[in-house]
């Protein structure tokens, strides 16, 4: 039967720390907690190795505040001392914000909230806030989205029932800040492809770059996802 994970890790990633792939930073918490001398369950089978699993992907390029990651501290050790063992060994970028027992199954993550800027290198032009509430404001915005499962390599999905809420204020006179909360599974919404389809609503005004940060994990009921 297979152990149950009691424990978990609320953590963030930024800086350098975006570029690192979700495979390689499961990787490095798992030698993390080697080198913090934390023992933890680990899987069965010929190739044992430290179990984690992190409660949803974050795309390479993105940050975030509000990660999680599952595991089971097999030592009695008080969970408050792990943050501090696990950061002086974890690299730059990534920083764990406390340690708690579990509480919620993964399946109960429904929503996320969203820091995202938009950048304009010539300055914000006139027009970008109607754009965007045009473009949300209708009642459907199908967009393609790739997919592995789907024959034609792509899937077909609406937007808007996905946008929970939204709001934008001007940062400067170069950049503007979405807040932004979006389904997170089942299906969920990357919100990269909400400045993709703003890009093809209205061209002229697409940001020039765009920097994405997930704030806080929300269960369907809106209490705080643990």
């Amino acid at each position: 039967m297979a152990k149950m994970h009691h424990h978990r890790l609320r953590y963030e990633k930024s800086g350098l720390a975006v570029y690192i792939s979700h495979l390689d930073t499961m990787a490095c918490f798992q030698r993390a907690f080697l080198r913090a001398g934390l023992e933890i369950w680990q899987t069965e089978g010929f190739n044992r190795h430290a179990y984690v699993s992190i409660a949803l992907p974050l795309p390479v390029g993105f940050s975030s505040r509000c990660e999680v990651m599952e595991f089971d501290l097999e030592s009695d050790l008080p969970l408050e001392e792990v943050p501090g063992r696990l950061n002086a060994v974890l690299p730059e970028g990534i920083r764990v914000l406390e340690c708690y027992p579990a509480r919620d199954p993964f399946g109960l993550l429904k929503v996320l909230d969203w820091e995202i800027l938009l950048e304009y290198d010539h300055g914000v032009p006139d027009g970008v806030e109607s754009a965007f509430g045009e473009m949300l404001g209708q009642e459907h915005l199908v967009v393609r989205k790739k997919s592995k499962k789907a024959k034609c390599g792509y899937t077909e999905v609406d937007l808007i029932p996905l946008v929970q809420k939204w709001s934008l204020t001007r940062e400067g006179e170069q950049a503007l800040r979405l807040n932004c909360r979006l389904a997170a599974q089942n299906p969920g919404l990357n919100p990269q492809l909400l400045f993709e389809a703003f890009s093809a609503h209205a061209p002229a005004l697409a940001p020039d770059f765009v920097r994405f940060c997930r704030t806080e994990a929300w269960r369907e009921d809106g209490m705080r996802f643990r």
